[in-house]
């Protein structure tokens, strides 16, 4: 038996203090649940796991030569978690050298830094992410000023990797978290 979104979401707990970051990685969990449904619906506890623990050690281990390495180090000691969501996790990271090959690793370098700012983008909206459009998000990424961390290409290449338009994947991802969004609250 794999590791639980439960247990996943506890392991995040105990590795990652910050309210912002684990907010990122439940809106990532959450986006690549979506995802998991439609294309992978026997996989949808694996992706969720992945994108609770996406990040986990970048708190503690914000260093290219750190993470994601610290975290898959750590994961790789239990039993419960699957060589799938450690290769997804590692692929995320441009620099691993780890290459995204399977759907998991695809979905959720397409989905990490898109749901940051989709979430950025809810955040001014004075109904949240309610009634946020995707040519809201799309106006918002040509403003480089807004969300200045989240890299662009990253967001478009992620897209193209999943073979979707860049305004499918948004109006897919605004849906995922519209969904979520009370537990998310946004």
């Amino acid at each position: 038996m794999g590791i639980t979104v439960d247990e996943a979401r506890e392991l995040m707990h105990d590795w990652v203090d910050s309210p912002s970051l684990r907010g990122h990685m439940e809106a990532v969990a959450t986006c690549m649940g979506g995802y998991a449904a439609k294309v992978a619906p026997d996989q949808v506890n694996d992706w969720v796991v992945a994108g609770l623990l996406h990040d986990m050690d970048y708190e503690r281990h914000p260093t290219e030569e750190e993470h994601p390495f610290v975290g898959v180090e750590h994961l790789g000691t239990r039993d419960d978690v699957s060589p799938e969501i450690i290769r997804a996790i590692l692929s995320h990271a441009d620099y691993s050298g780890v290459p995204r090959e399977d759907d998991m690793s695809l979905y959720l370098y397409a989905v990490d830094e898109l749901a940051g700012f989709i979430v950025a983008c809810a955040r001014v909206r004075p109904d949240g992410i309610a009634e946020l459009q995707s040519k809201s998000v799309l106006k918002k990424l040509k403003n480089l000023k807004f969300a200045a961390a989240v890299n662009r290409d990253d967001v478009r290449n992620g897209a193209e990797a999943i073979g979707i338009e860049l305004s499918e994947h948004i109006d897919n991802c605004i849906g995922f978290l519209r969904a979520d969004r009370e537990r998310l609250g946004i």
